[in-house]
């Protein structure tokens, strides 16, 4: 066999060998396509959804693993990809050795998906500068030559954006074509969303408070685990966006009162539950969390029959709370005005 061929079978087996590795098969995991889902599979992370009906159109447990995996590829496909603010302002890719380190070669299926994780990183980028995001600088520092496909390559990125960071694309000024990156959260407490300064992980939490509305209000710490292995996340194993989960999930979360973590009554050995936490409660609701959930399936919340009945619920009790609160409010002011207007009356 000549030598050159040699080479070429000793070095395609060599890759073979490397793609086997445990790092490389966790990165593997992590990058199912979305069009190898299998739908008539159960979903682990929702395995009790209940049967949606014929006229939805949607299947039953719909497979959920590799839309939600693909998401998380793009992300580390975006965290190898750094912005170069010199010369022309371009978008360049740099190899970060330890973060995903085979992740973007299961994710390379053509230019478009290149430049949806570029465009991912770079509305990443802009949200964390605070600086506005025009279509023009969008076209010119990353789309480039494929602008014809540019809201094919925004879609993508959105979506992506949505389902691993927590963060909704809106366009806030059509005719300007400006874009703005808003949480899902809304600001309560100290009257804004704790990011940190760092990459949103509100996507994470939003699949944790997903998890537990949809176990009855009240998921255990196997359920919770089963969902974040699902993802690619491992107890005691370093995640490149969400740090370690162990401890985001039961130390940060339940620190910031996202979450509650709590031991299940009774339990020998000592057995641990997750609920929602007050923070929760007030910058979220059950809702926006199902509507989270069936954006997963790629399906509408009432497809979950139960679990759409309990939100609409919750959301008439809202409701009906923020009534009584600014009617509370209003009297409060009309009766320090009357108190005010009587202590400035001059007696006759």
């Amino acid at each position: 066999m000549p030598r050159g061929q040699k080479s070429k079978l000793r070095a395609r087996e060599k890759r073979r060998q490397a793609r086997e590795e445990p790092g490389h098969r966790v990165a593997a995991q992590a990058s199912v396509p979305e069009e190898e889902e299998s739908p008539s599979s159960p979903s682990p992370q929702f395995k009790d959804a209940p049967q949606s009906s014929p006229a939805t159109g949607t299947p039953s447990n719909p497979q959920v693993t590799g839309r939600v995996c693909s998401t998380s590829t793009t992300a580390a496909t975006a965290s190898n990809t750094r912005f170069n603010e010199g010369a022309n302002n371009q978008m360049e890719e740099k190899p970060n050795a330890s973060q995903a380190k085979g992740t973007t070669e299961h994710w390379n299926r053509g230019p478009i998906d290149k430049k949806v994780a570029m465009l991912v990183y770079y509305l990443l980028y802009k949200y964390q500068m605070k600086e506005p995001i025009t279509k023009a600088d969008m076209l010119k520092n990353v789309i480039q030559i494929y602008k014809n496909h540019f809201h094919e390559i925004l879609r993508k990125a959105s979506e992506h954006l949505e389902l691993v960071f927590g963060l909704d694309v809106k366009e806030v000024d059509p005719n300007r074509n400006i874009y703005v990156l808003v949480n899902k959260l809304e600001s309560s407490y100290d009257g804004r969303v704790n990011d940190n300064g760092g990459v949103p992980k509100t996507g994470l939490l939003m699949t944790v408070l997903g998890v537990i509305l949809t176990k009855g209000n009240c998921a255990t710490e196997e359920q919770v685990w089963e969902v974040l292995n699902m993802m690619g996340l491992y107890d005691g194993m370093k995640n490149f966006i969400y740090g370690e989960p162990r401890k985001l999930i039961t130390k940060d979360w339940v620190k910031e009162e996202y979450l509650q973590y709590r031991q299940i009554a009774n339990s020998d050995p000592p057995r641990y539950e997750f609920l929602w936490g007050p923070r929760a409660h007030a910058e979220t609701s059950k809702m926006k969390v199902l509507e989270f959930v069936a954006k997963i399936h790629d399906t509408v919340p009432s497809a979950f029959p139960s679990w759409y009945e309990e939100a609409l619920r919750d959301e008439e009790e809202r409701a009906r709370a923020k009534v009584v609160a600014k009617a509370s409010t209003a009297a409060m002011a009309s009766a320090r005005s009357r108190a005010m207007a009587s202590s400035f009356s001059c007696p006759k």
